[in-house]
């Protein structure tokens, strides 16, 4: 059952306790007036306003990449609401279930108490036991002692757990309604990151639209340029110099997994198997390893155990920005697979091709 079926199952339940336009006529054009009548009416024409420079390629290679992370962390954001709205709603479905088995309970429990109140309606307001108290014989008025404790004993049980399910309902009842308010509140964090999302990267086709084809084919060059460079001064620093270790048995795994989705598409929010995000790839990854991760990139940065560059090994995390907007996973070599960007498929670049902001180990 997906997550809308679940939460419209579990509120039921939950609920259940408690211009036309004008035509438009049409006209001939006017004739144009002559050029004497129009300057004479209108007076000198203006100068024209002086064109807004061109940018540059270097400019909008810039631009697109800015707007591209700009997408890049508005999809974790879209990302983290949908964890959270899955959580949400598994729990309301919970919740539901036991409002459910709470109903039933007490449904006996008063069952149980109506059938004991009936029994001393018909003895006269003694128990059974009670009668045999009066009895003259010893062994009669023992027996009838005990049966009274035991009686009061049952009916004092049922009235107390009566009592604690009504109370467990009352909670449950609470919960859920909580809980339907977060999903309600995640559910529209999920459709304004949407909405930026969609925004950021039209943005960014719109520029590379407006180029020439031999002018987007420069853009790329530049771009990788651009990581090649960062690549060069991230080696050059000597990163790599103490980078040697292996990694864990999980590790080998989580990189086999990332290296095998090896040009299939980004797609923002996708977790394969056809596409993936950023950390859509690595969460799978990890998943497929045995070691469930967060979801989100910022998410894997905040709660992963931190490690230093020169003890990273294949299958770390490498997080990217100052924002924890995108990752990568290390394969060794100064290497890593992601998942770019809309518009690029899954691939190896350098490591240090990007802001690295830290390295993180989902394996101890």
């Amino acid at each position: 059952m997906n997550r809308r079926h679940c939460a419209a199952a579990a509120i039921t339940l939950v609920c259940a306790l408690t211009a036309l336009t004008a035509p438009v006529q049409a006209f001939a054009a006017p004739a144009p007036p002559s050029p004497s009548v129009t300057q004479h009416q209108s007076g000198p024409k203006a100068p024209k306003a002086p064109k807004a420079p061109k940018k540059t390629l270097e400019e909008v290679r810039e631009e697109i990449d800015a707007l591209y992370r700009k997408a890049g962390a508005a999809t974790d954001a879209y990302n983290l609401a949908e964890e959270k709205a899955k959580k949400q709603s598994g729990e309301i479905v919970k919740l539901a279930r036991a409002i459910v088995q709470g109903q039933a309970k007490i449904a006996e429990l008063k069952a149980q108490a109506g059938a004991q109140a009936r029994e001393q309606y018909r003895t006269g307001g003694l128990p059974p036991g009670a009668q045999f108290m009066l009895s003259d014989d010893p062994q009669l008025f023992l027996d009838g002692v005990n049966r009274v404790r035991e009686g009061q004993q049952a009916a004092q049980g049922v009235l107390g757990e009566l009592t604690r399910t009504q109370q467990d309902l009352e909670t449950y009842t609470q919960d859920a309604s909580t809980n339907w308010e977060k999903l309600e509140a995640g559910r529209l964090e999920q459709a304004e990151a949407k909405k930026k999302i969609n925004a950021q990267i039209a943005a960014a086709k719109k520029l590379e639209s407006r180029l020439k084809k031999e002018e987007r084919a420069r853009l790329l060059k530049l771009e990788q340029e651009a990581q090649y460079k960062l690549q060069t001064a991230w080696l050059s620093s000597g990163a790599l110099k103490d980078i040697n270790r292996e990694a864990s048995a999980s590790g080998k795994k989580a990189v086999a997994f990332a290296t095998a989705q090896i040009g299939k598409p980004y797609v923002w929010g996708a977790e394969g198997p056809k596409s993936y995000d950023c950390s859509g790839l690595t969460s799978q990854a990890w998943a497929a390893a045995g070691r469930p991760v967060p979801r989100t990139s910022q998410e894997q940065w905040r709660l992963l155990q931190h490690i230093d560059i020169k003890d990273m090994r294949p299958g770390d995390l490498i997080i990217y920005f100052s924002d924890a907007s995108h990752v990568g996973m290390y394969i060794g070599d100064g290497a890593i697979v992601h998942a770019p960007r809309p518009g690029r498929n899954v691939t190896l670049a350098g490591a240090g091709s990007m802001q690295i902001l830290g390295v993180v180990r989902p394996d101890k």
